[in-house]
């Protein structure tokens, strides 16, 4: 199967919101509340929030296209508090090409720009009841602590922080 990975620019935010809400649904509906759901998506997946982040480089991200269809993305940045670590933000794909190593070519394209950037450690964030954590685990990432967000509306995110040295 063809697949190639480009860096998305502003003009593909429509297609990353779309693509989130393709996935956030059949992922996190075993482990959040519809209610966060729909919030969590109208936070982080705002159109407007998603061009800033590119805009401004907040946020870099990554499409990776399957036989030309947009079938995952990723996004990454150093951390504001510490430039010397990167934080994968971000990292989905299809729910129907799971096995099929997108996410992997994903997560590897992101590593190859931690190391082009001269730096060599790579954290997330992930739900202590996602099941993404043992694709993690065999990626490589490790668990350095657990941690409490409160993200508003009452909601939380319970989560693992993952650590990788690359």
């Amino acid at each position: 199967m063809t697949t190639r990975i480009i860096e998305a620019t502003i003009n593909d935010a429509e297609a990353i919101q779309q693509l989130a809400e393709a996935v956030w649904w059949p992922t996190y509906s075993p482990i959040l509340s519809e209610d966060q759901i729909k919030y969590m998506l109208s936070k982080m997946y705002d159109i407007d929030t998603i061009k800033e982040q590119i805009n401004t480089q907040s946020q870099y991200y990554l499409l990776l296209f399957a036989e030309g269809i947009l079938t995952g993305f990723a996004a990454y940045s150093p951390r504001e508090e510490n430039a010397t670590i990167y934080k994968l933000h971000k990292l989905y794909c299809l729910t129907t090409t799971k096995g099929k190593g997108y996410g992997k070519l994903l997560l590897q394209a992101v590593e190859a720009k931690v190391k082009e950037s001269g730096n060599n450690t790579l954290e997330l964030n992930v739900n202590r009841y996602n099941p993404a954590l043992n694709f993690y685990g065999k990626m490589g990432f490790a668990i350095a602590y657990t941690e409490d967000i409160e993200i508003g509306n009452g909601y939380q995110m319970n989560d693992y922080v993952m650590r990788k040295i690359l």
